[in-house]
C-alpha cells in the first residue's frame, strides 16, 4: 500500500502540524526523500519531534522508514499517459479538456485501487466469498449500483446472492444471515448509516463481513473482518460518485475473475447462462 495514499487518506484526521508535514510530502515527495528530519522540520516550519511523530502516526518506526516508503511509492507510481490531463474539471474547460481530464482521472483511480490492494488481501476476499453459503451485498446510492452489477456476475456462477436497493430490505436480509454466510458491504465513505446497520447486524449474527471503502479511517472497517479499499480522485463536493464508482467496479470485476479461476465448474455455469439468454437475441 502506497504511503502517499495513506497520507492522503489520513490527512484530515491529523493535527495541524502533522497536516503541514503531510501536505509538504504529498506536494514534494522527490524533495522530501533528500531531506533529513531536521531539514524537513525547517522546510515545513515545524519541530523535528513533530516530523518523527508524524512518521509514527502514519505507521512507521521512524523518519528513515518513512523516507524509504516514500521512495518506494514514487518508484511504483503510475504515470498519467503522455497527452493526458489529470485534475479537477473547471467550468471554463473546453470539450476536449473535459474528455482528457475525465479519462485520466478514471484511469488513475483504477490503477491506484489495484495497487492499494495486496494480492493476499484479494485472495482472502475471494476465499471468503467462494466458501460462503449465501452472499449478501449491501450498499446505497452509487455503491448499490456496483453491488447490483457484482450480484449479476455472482449469480452467473450459481451463487446464492441476496441483493436489494431498499435499505430496509437489506437490513431484513441481514437478520437472516448466520455462520457460513458472508456480507459484502460497499461504501466509499465507509460511513453510510444504512450500510453500517446492515454490517453490524450481519456481524452480530455470526456472518463474515467484507468491506470495500475508501482508504480514509471509517467506521465500516471497524466492523468488517476483512477490508478492501478504493482510491478515488473525488472533490469534497461532488456532482456524482464518478471515479469512486469506477474504482469499485474494477475491484469487483477482479474478484469475479478470480472467483471464476477458483471455481472448477464456473465455465459450465457461465455457458449455461449465455445459452439460456441467446434464444432471446434471435
Amino acid at each position: 500500500m502506497s504511503v502517499l495514499n495513506i497520507i492522503r487518506a489520513k490527512l484530515d484526521s491529523l493535527t495541524q502540524a502533522e497536516q503541514t508535514i503531510g501536505r509538504f510530502i504529498l506536494d514534494n515527495p522527490d524533495r522530501m526523500v533528500a531531506l533529513s528530519s531536521a531539514e524537513l522540520a525547517s522546510a515545513t516550519g515545524r519541530s523535528q519531534s513533530s516530523v518523527v511523530k508524524f512518521a509514527q502516526k502514519i505507521g512507521y518506526g521512524g523518519y528513515q522508514q518513512l523516507k524509504l516508503a516514500v521512495t518506494r511509492a514514487k518508484a511504483q507510481e503510475w504515470q498519467v499517459p503522455s497527452g493526458m490531463i489529470h485534475g479537477s474539471i473547471d467550468a471554463s474547460d473546453d470539450y476536449m479538456t473535459i474528455q482528457q481530464k475525465l479519462v485520466a482521472s478514471k484511469l488513475h483511480s483504477m490503477q491506484e485501487t489495484m495497487q492499494v490492494n495486496g494480492e493476499d488481501s484479494v485472495a482472502r476476499a475471494v476465499k471468503m466469498l467462494a466458501e460462503a453459503r449465501r452472499i449478501h451485498l449491501a450498499g446505497v446510492g452509487a455503491s448499490s449500483l456496483v453491488a447490483r452489477d457484482f450480484s449479476y456476475k455472482l449469480q452467473k456462477l450459481g451463487r446464492m446472492v441476496l441483493i436489494d436497493s431498499d435499505s430496509h430490505v437489506q437490513i431484513a436480509n441481514a437478520a437472516t444471515l448466520g455462520e457460513g454466510d458472508a456480507l459484502f458491504a460497499i461504501s466509499y465513505s465507509g460511513a453510510s448509516l444504512e450500510t453500517l446497520r446492515v454490517a453490524e447486524l450481519a456481524a452480530k449474527r455470526g456472518a463474515s463481513v467484507l468491506s470495500l471503502t475508501g482508504l480514509q479511517p471509517n467506521p465500516l472497517t471497524g466492523i468488517a473482518h476483512l477490508h478492501l479499499y478504493t482510491i478515488a480522485d473525488e472533490e469534497r463536493v461532488r456532482s456524482s460518485a464518478i471515479t469512486s464508482r469506477d474504482a469499485q467496479l474494477i475491484l469487483t470485476d477482479l474478484l469475479f475473475l478470480m472467483l471464476v479461476q477458483h471455481q472448477a465448474d464456473a465455465n459450465d455455469y457461465i455457458h449455461a447462462s449465455e445459452a439460456a439468454v441467446s434464444v432471446l437475441k434471435a
